[in-house]
């Protein structure tokens, strides 16, 4: 009874914030959210994960650098919350978005192989099914629900309307597991998928990242090694308050006599890459190394 007072509430708020976004015009909301969030955050995620986080990627950071990488995680977060009522002007327009190595994607059209496009919550991450669909790539995007069942149906509509129509709920503790017959259908289908692969999980394949175990999807590794699926990550930045560069990475490299954790560790050493390099756009308040 207490957790559903909490979602509603929190239903009521993002309710309407998304009205005020929609009538301030996009790149006001980004601006207000940005300000909300940087300062509020604090108040609803808890600061001793994301320090501890950061002590496991960054030991060497003082508390300066590690204040100011999380002060620009909450600018980014409040800019994607405020995008999502303007997903409509990112699927129509091209202006917002950079993509780098295009020709990687037009040597993959004609690949008789199917691809799963990996990538983790960096900038605006529900951009790369979006752009990967206006690409004419045949996309089927795996997602977690969220866990507040008022909001969940509102972020459902957006992401077959505007992200990528063919979505794939992965179900959450003790739902049924139709999400993932479902992504088997698509499997058969030989349908390229996208994923993000950095999510906290209480399941999967134990795998390093920044040399520390932590549950890990092992999705990508089994499409790889039974489906014949190629790796290719995709590296997400906000290079500015309101645009973005999406950039096609090499594919993973992987033989037959690989194992699952081989190629699961592969993938997380290009995910730890992109914190590295990007540490201002990764969503840090997750617990990611809980087994």
């Amino acid at each position: 009874m207490i957790k559903s007072i909490k979602y509603f509430i929190q239903f009521i708020i993002v309710i309407f914030l998304f009205i005020i976004f929609f009538l301030i015009g996009r790149k006001l909301a980004s601006n207000l959210s940005s300000y909300i969030f940087k300062t509020f955050g604090k108040f609803f995620r808890s600061s001793e994960i994301i320090r501890g986080n950061l002590k496991i990627c960054f030991p060497e950071n003082s508390d300066i650098q590690n204040d100011e990488i999380i002060n620009k995680m909450w600018d980014n977060y409040g800019r994607t919350l405020a995008e999502y009522i303007n997903l409509r002007f990112f699927k129509n327009n091209n202006d917002h978005i950079k993509i780098l190595n295009l020709d990687k994607l037009e040597k993959l059209k004609s690949s008789k192989d199917p691809v799963l496009f990996f990538s983790g919550h960096f900038a605006n991450f529900e951009l790369m099914a979006m752009e990967l669909e206006k690409q004419n790539f045949q996309i089927s995007a795996l997602y977690r629900k969220l866990n507040n069942f008022f909001l969940n149906p509102i972020m459902e509509f957006f992401r077959t309307s505007y992200i990528c129509k063919d979505q794939i709920a992965k179900p959450l503790p003790g739902e049924d597991k139709g999400g993932t017959r479902e992504l088997l259908s698509r499997v058969k289908d030989r349908r390229n998928i996208a994923l993000m692969v950095d999510q906290k999980l209480t399941e999967g394949i134990i795998a390093k990242l920044f040399n520390k175990d932590c549950y890990t999807t092992r999705i990508p590794a089994q499409f790889a090694k039974k489906y014949n699926y190629k790796l290719v990550p995709i590296s997400l930045k906000r290079v500015d308050k309101y645009f973005f560069e999406m950039n096609i990475l090499d594919e993973i490299n992987f033989s037959k006599e690989d194992s699952e954790l081989q190629i699961t560790n592969r993938i997380n050493n290009v995910i730890e890459k992109m914190i590295k390099e990007n540490p201002d756009q990764w969503i840090w308040t997750h617990k990611r190394w809980k087994i």
